[in-house]
């Protein structure tokens, strides 16, 4: 393989290993929260966790595209810290 396959592969790799960690720390919090709790806005959030499960994948990442793209909410956000473009960045 070539070095530039190589560096895809170690990115992919990385990439994984840091959604998987944040989805471990922030996902088990909120599983234990909901079904735990009895508060008002449980629905919402319930709701949102289970959006992926819903929407096709294209449709959540072309409106996260949209929430991060340069004319986006976040994305004008990021700007304006100096943090730059969000997406297709590591």
């Amino acid at each position: 393989m070539s070095p530039s396959t190589w560096i895809t592969v170690r990115l992919t790799i990385e990439l994984a290993a840091l959604s998987t960690l944040l989805l471990l720390l922030l996902g088990t919090p909120l599983a234990w929260w909901l079904a735990r709790t009895r508060s008002a806005i449980k629905p919402l959030a319930a709701s949102l966790v289970a959006m992926p499960l819903v929407l096709p994948p294209s449709v959540i990442g072309f409106y996260l595209l949209l929430l991060m793209g340069p004319q986006g909410p976040v994305g004008q956000f990021t700007q304006w810290l100096g943090l730059g473009r969000l997406p297709f960045t590591f």
